[in-house]
């Protein structure tokens, strides 16, 4: 489908608000411990949630679905909300926003090796090479452009959470595409974007709940108010959680999967802006010649046979 004005909107509205989560995530990391952020976001948004998807909870018989598939919601939830966000969080402790940004730019490859690894998918040449061009755009920032230190590479502690956040949404995207047999076809209850979501954040706060408690009992970073704390838990509840989902999901369903990847990859660049205006973290040439490669990797593995 030709991509209009409107679908181009919905589709650059996602990278915009994901930009934006890692800036404040990296806004709030002195003032806020990143497994409480979590909690509190996904808090904030279940609290949006309810009005629009109650009803998924909103009886017995309705809740008895739920109930009776609890073990593929509890991981949807898992990974999707208690891990994914928690680890970049995590990342923005210790790494840039463009950095966190510009790895998370090479999820399509982590979906490619679970695929591969765990769901049969057989990838082709194209999608190998693809692959290659966009870890290479990974290590670069890895090594913050400088090759020479290949040898000797010291990874910055978020750098490395960040890739375990990529892995653990490739296999929350893999249970979404390879859904079990209890939410797959006409064994899935007729939930709503809205609904759908709902269930998996009452399962995935409970794990952010319990991370977050973890933290508490565990580390000497705690709670400091300032004044930016509650506008900013307002815009993570409702831009990345609730806008970015739907925006995504309405522009998806109109261009297509593969159309849409390329506008997730404006998340790095819009990145690289914020931080500049808003903390003073200019991009270098190396941000550029990553985003490059891994666009050049995402363009090259999408190519039909």
């Amino acid at each position: 489908m030709r991509i209009t004005p409107r679908v181009a909107a919905l589709l650059t509205v996602p990278p915009l608000l994901w930009a934006g989560n890692a800036l404040v995530g990296r806004m709030l990391a002195d003032s806020m411990p990143p497994l409480l952020l979590n909690a509190l976001r996904w808090c904030a948004a279940l609290a949006l949630l309810l009005p629009l998807g109650w009803r998924a909870v909103g009886s017995a018989a309705r809740r008895a679905e739920v109930a009776s598939r609890w073990r593929p919601l509890a991981l949807l939830g898992l990974l999707g909300v208690g891990s994914y966000n928690a680890l970049q969080y995590l990342a923005l402790q210790t790494s840039t926003p463009i950095n966190v940004t510009l790895i998370a730019s090479s999820m399509p490859v982590w979906m490619l090796l679970v695929g591969a690894a765990f769901y049969g998918e057989r990838p082709r040449g194209a999608q190998w090479a693809g692959a290659a061009l966009s870890l290479a755009g990974v290590l670069l920032v890895l090594v913050r452009g400088d090759v020479a230190r290949l040898s000797a590479i010291r990874l910055v502690a978020g750098d490395l959470w960040m890739l375990v956040a990529a892995l653990a949404w490739a296999a929350y995207s893999w249970q979404l595409a390879r859904p079990p047999a209890p939410l797959s076809g006409t064994a899935r209850p007729d939930w709503n974007w809205a609904e759908f979501l709902l269930v998996q954040s009452i399962f995935g706060l409970f794990f952010a709940s319990v991370a977050a408690a973890g933290e508490a009992a565990t580390s000497s970073h705690v709670l400091r108010y300032t004044p930016a704390l509650l506008p900013s838990l307002a815009f993570l509840a409702v831009g990345p959680s609730l806008l970015a989902y739907r925006c995504w999901g309405l522009g998806v369903a109109a261009a297509g999967p593969a159309a849409a990847a390329f506008f997730s990859n404006l998340t790095p660049l819009f990145a690289a802006v914020m931080s500049a205006a808003l903390l003073g973290e200019p991009p270098h040439a190396y941000h550029a010649a990553a985003f490059a490669l891994i666009v050049a990797g995402i363009v090259v593995s999408s190519r039909l046979p």
